[in-house]
This record gives C-alpha cells, sequence and structure tokens, in this order.
C-alpha cells in the first residue's frame, strides 16, 4: 500500500511538473507573440488585407477564457466572451488594417439573443463602409438571421438554407414512469409553470402550448423582419415561402432572393480579394474574432472611475461553481462583495444569462445584490434567458435591459420528488423499514409515497416562495400585487413583450444597460471591467488533477462526445437527483437555435 501510493504521488508529481514546465515555455512564447502575429500592419510592404472572422458555430459565452495551452494546439489564446466580441466588433470600424467582416455561416449553438446582440453590434459596423460577407454550405435560421445584416449571402451551390418556421418538440415521460412504477410527488405554483409537466402529464397542456405559441410568434416576428430587409420584400413574402416550404434547393433560395448568389467558397474568397484591392497573388490574412478580441479586451482608458460589468451565467445552484458555467451562490456572492468594495466602481450592469434553479441560491443571490445596491446603482442586462431564478436575482434592480428575442419572466415555482418503493420491491425485491422519532424526520424521502398530510406541507412552501418572489417583483418594479399576479403563473415571455407589461425598462444590449449606469452614476469618463475575470482552461485541468473529479469529466466528457445532442437528455437525468424534494426556479425547457 505504501508503494503503490508513493507511485502514485510520484506520477501526479510528475504530470504536474510537466504542466508547469509547458506552462512557461507557452508563456514565452506568448509574450513573443506580437499584434502583428494576429493582424497584418497596413504600412507593411507585403500585399495583405486583413479579413475579421465571425464563426457562428462557436459557442459564444458571456465570459471569456484563456487559453495558454493555445499554442500546442493552432488554437486561440482567448475564447472571446460576447461583450468582447461585441467590442472587438466596435473596434474594427475605426482600426484600418481590417477591411471587412467574413460570416462563417454554420449550424449555431447560440441563444437567439446572443445572435441578435451579435447581429446588432454588425449593423453597427457598417456604418464604417466596410465590406460584410457571409458564406455558408448548410444555413440554418439563426445563422441567416445574423446573415441579413450583411451586404451579400453566398450559399454553396449543392448547399442547403432552411425556412421552415420554428417547431418546439417537448418529451414527456409520464409513460415511462408508470411502466417503471416510479411515482413523481410534484408541487408547482403558477398555471404556466410547465417545468414539471413532462413528468405528470403525456401531451402539452392548454396554458403551456399558449406561451410557446406567443413566445415562438414573437422570435419568428423578429425573423421576418430581418429577412425582409434583406430581400427587400415583406414580412408576409417571407412567412409565405416558409408556409408552403418553397425553398427546397439552393436555386429557389437565389430565386427568392434569400442569398446574393450560389458560389464555392474559392469563388467567394476571390471576390473578397477584389474588395480588398488585392491583386490575385495577393495574401488575404483571416482574423479570428477570437485573437482579434483578445488584442483589445480593455478599451485602453486610464480613467480612476468605473463601470463594473457582473456576468452571471448558467444555472443557479447552491455553494460553490465546479467545472461548468453556472451560478453558484457562494462564488458569486464573493464576486459581488468584491464589486461592492471597490470605490473605484461607480454602477454595477448585472449581465445575466440564466434560466433559473435552485431557490435558495435565488435568495442568497438577490440578498447581497440588494446589498450591493445600498452602495452602487445596479442596472440588469438580460442575454438568452433571464427567467424565473434568473429574473428572480434580477428584479430589484434600478433598470432592467432585454433583448426583443431574450426569454424573460417565468415568476413560478416548484418541487419535484420521485417514489419509488414500487419499482425497488416489484423490480428488485427490495423493500424499505424505518425507525424515526418524529413524524417528519425522513421527509422528504424516495422509499415511500408522501402522506396528503407531508403533500400539503410541501404545496405550502412551494406557495410561501412563490408569494416571496412576487413581492420582490412588486417591489422592485413598482407594480401592485395583482398585476404582478396576473403576469407571473410562471408564464415565459419575450423580451418585447415583458417591456409591454412592465416586466423590463427598455430594449437593448450591454452597451444600451452600460450607458444607462454611466447615467446614473453621473460618469463621462469612465473604465469598463468585467466579473469574474477570465478563467483559464490550464487553470482547470490542475483542480481537476487536484481535486480528483479528472476521472468524473472525463467520463462525462467522452459521454458527451459519443452521444452528440442527446447529451442535454443525460444531464436532465442527472439533475433530477440535486433538485429532490428542493424549492426550485426554473425554466421549463431551453430553445435550441436551427
Amino acid at each position: 500500500m505504501f508503494l503503490a501510493s508513493f507511485l502514485a504521488q510520484l506520477i501526479a508529481g510528475i504530470i504536474c511538473i510537466g504542466i508547469m514546465v509547458i506552462v512557461i515555455i507557452v508563456g514565452i512564447a506568448a509574450l513573443s507573440r506580437s499584434v502583428s502575429d494576429v493582424v497584418q500592419d497596413k504600412s507593411n510592404n507585403k500585399m495583405t488585407g486583413n479579413v475579421l472572422v465571425i464563426d457562428l458555430s462557436n459557442h459564444i459565452h458571456e465570459v471569456g477564457q484563456m487559453n495558454s495551452l493555445a499554442l500546442l494546439s493552432n488554437g486561440s489564446d482567448y475564447e472571446a466572451g460576447l461583450y468582447d466580441i461585441m467590442r472587438a466588433i466596435d473596434h474594427a470600424k475605426s482600426d484600418d488594417n481590417i477591411k471587412g467582416i467574413l460570416l462563417k455561416l454554420s449550424p449555431s449553438p447560440n441563444g437567439w439573443a446572443t445572435i441578435q446582440q451579435l447581429r446588432t453590434a454588425l449593423k453597427d459596423f457598417k456604418s464604417s463602409n466596410k465590406f460584410i460577407y457571409a458564406y455558408g454550405e448548410d444555413i440554418t435560421q439563426g445563422a441567416y438571421f445574423a446573415a441579413t445584416v450583411a451586404d451579400s449571402i453566398y450559399l454553396n451551390p449543392a448547399g442547403n438554407l432552411d425556412l421552415k418556421g420554428f417547431a418546439t418538440v417537448l418529451a414527456y415521460f409520464k409513460g415511462t414512469l408508470e411502466k417503471l412504477e416510479l411515482q413523481p410527488e410534484i408541487y408547482y405554483a403558477g398555471k404556466f409553470k410547465s417545468a414539471t409537466e413532462p413528468f405528470r402529464s403525456d401531451k402539452i397542456s392548454e396554458p403551456n402550448r399558449i406561451q410557446i405559441q406567443a413566445f415562438q410568434n414573437g422570435i419568428w416576428d423578429q425573423f421576418l423582419e430581418a429577412a425582409a430587409g434583406y430581400t427587400h420584400s415583406s414580412k408576409a413574402e417571407i412567412n409565405n415561402l416558409a408556409v408552403k416550404g418553397t425553398v427546397q434547393f439552393p436555386a429557389d433560395a437565389l430565386k427568392s432572393k434569400l442569398v446574393t448568389g450560389l458560389m464555392y467558397w474559392d469563388q467567394v474568397e476571390q471576390l473578397i480579394r477584389n474588395k480588398t484591392g488585392l491583386a490575385g497573388s495577393a495574401t488575404i490574412k483571416y482574423v479570428s474574432i477570437n485573437d482579434y478580441a483578445g488584442m483589445h479586451r480593455t478599451d485602453g482608458k486610464i480613467s480612476e472611475q468605473r463601470i463594473a460589468v457582473l456576468i452571471a451565467e448558467g444555472n443557479i445552484v447552491d455553494g460553490e461553481d465546479g467545472d461548468e458555467r453556472e451560478i453558484a451562490s457562494k462564488t458569486f456572492c464573493d464576486e459581488i462583495r468584491k464589486v461592492a468594495k471597490d470605490d473605484r466602481i461607480k454602477a454595477v450592469v448585472l449581465r445575466v444569462n440564466s434560466p433559473g434553479g435552485s431557490a435558495l441560491a435565488s435568495e442568497v443571490i438577490l440578498r447581497e445584490l440588494e446589498l450591493l445596491k445600498q452602495k452602487k446603482h445596479l442596472i440588469v442586462s438580460m442575454g438568452d434567458y433571464a427567467a424565473s431564478g434568473g429574473y428572480y436575482i434580477s428584479s430589484m434592480a434600478d433598470s432592467i435591459f432585454a433583448m426583443p428575442n431574450t426569454l424573460t419572466g417565468s415568476i413560478g415555482v416548484f418541487s419535484m420528488l420521485f417514489s419509488m418503493d414500487k419499482l425497488m420491491k416489484n423490480k428488485l425485491g427490495v423493500t424499505f423499514d424505518e425507525v424515526k422519532n418524529a413524524p417528519y424526520a425522513d421527509v422528504p424521502t424516495a422509499s415511500r409515497p408522501m402522506t396528503p398530510e407531508e403533500g400539503k406541507r410541501m404545496q405550502n412552501s412551494v406557495d410561501t416562495i412563490y408569494a416571496l418572489f412576487k413581492n420582490h417583483v412588486a417591489e422592485g418594479r413598482h407594480l401592485k400585487p395583482a398585476d404582478v399576479d396576473s403576469i407571473a403563473q410562471g408564464r415565459v415571455w419575450t423580451g418585447s413583450d415583458a417591456r409591454e407589461i412592465g416586466l423590463v425598462d427598455g430594449l437593448g444590449g450591454i452597451e444600451r444597460a452600460i450607458a444607462s449606469a454611466a447615467s446614473l452614476a453621473k460618469v463621462k469618463d469612465y473604465k469598463v471591467v468585467t466579473y469574474p475575470e477570465a478563467g483559464d482552461k490550464l487553470n482547470m485541468l490542475m483542480r481537476r488533477l487536484s481535486s480528483r473529479t479528472d476521472a468524473k469529466v472525463a467520463v462525462k466528457t467522452a459521454i458527451k462526445e459519443e452521444i452528440g445532442e442527446e447529451f442535454e437528455w443525460y444531464e436532465k437525468i442527472q439533475s433530477l437527483r440535486k433538485i429532490n424534494g428542493k424549492a426550485m426556479m426554473a425554466m421549463p425547457f431551453v430553445l435550441r437555435v436551427d
């Protein structure tokens, strides 16, 4: 045992030393990397045109991430967050070395509000009179939505362009639970709160159908407006193309003026060369948005007055964060306190991109934000989602801004657990017995069904938290309790609809929220800083080694790579264990852009 332990420690030590050596080598290489390695200066004698490349297949998170091992894998030193990309596109407007932008159109993992925010930045970029070209071989509706801001969209002659409308497909597990003799114990507040619906029904309820149709129509209207603007037609004409299924082949897309031309990549590249004024043998230098954003992560200002962008991204969970992007109550509250203690920070923009999660964690975070608000102005900027727990932590801000395609609201609460006594007895022959010294000592439990009295207590708990949620919204939004109840009930709203009913103050992205924060704080010369700081993939690797979670993470990564998109179902099953008997504020589903 001693020899085995010694050998394990020796191997771990060698691995850590090896990683440290790699870090030193990579660090030296990174320091020697100049700006000219990323962007070719126009004063250089070589005939080179710099074109900024935005690949929509890349997942754009709110927070960027360093990658110390990038040079070993020919990747980017920095994986830019959304605000980094916005700032980089803005900088490119006045950068004489950047001739234009190329959008690579591929199926995108990003949400509709993220794509809309990106599209807004690209639209502003066009004021520089520089070109934006878009090219794709398989152009989905989400990618096309972003591309409609381009000067020209090109589709591969053998490619595909989707124009088919939206569909929301939900899976229901009531029949599965019945076959397994697994009894769900479900408690919820709000008739639209459909997070538990897949476990208590076998089809979409009428309230759920109403809310799905409403936000589908809202996002679809935004899509139609963008497509109609590009094709110089009307929303009705674009909608008619989708309803009739007119666009089946590339030639249909061209005939409908959805694309400028059908071309292969080499032909599009020649157009770019011509546009940049380069001769046939000249080199086009394609600059990744990640590399370019990494060069311009700061605005270069030295002002002591600062506006902080505090980023809350992912599911809301209790305690400290793990390896995934999540809003962990303890970890996030530490970040809030850092911001509160910094006297240079005059106002705070809370950037929320979350479908919600733990009710307790949401309350803990909201309390810390209220303490922050006593010292500094607090503005909320909403991303793809700021719903349920995501809206809960936003509710007390001075002002709230959302994108038209943001999904928000979902003011409701649920709790769920499963009784597995029949499954264990009838399938495996396992039975349970117990000894307890108080009636509720074993509650919540999966070893038996809840009694009516226990169920009543669980529902009372959910109703109490729901009332607290509505009170926070009424106070923060200056609404009457009755009005809040009418727009709550767990219903999900688009940003546009949320503005109409008073859940948000205005439509706009991060930049509008920052401007509002500066205005409230009465500062004109300020520097924008972001919290938390960008992490590093290498640090994450080291943490996994030290915390002995590397095997767990490796298994999870392998499963994800093997089953692809279906991995979300694996995660849903895993999450059921975490929410067993807990009060939750979470959206019933997360929309996928296609």
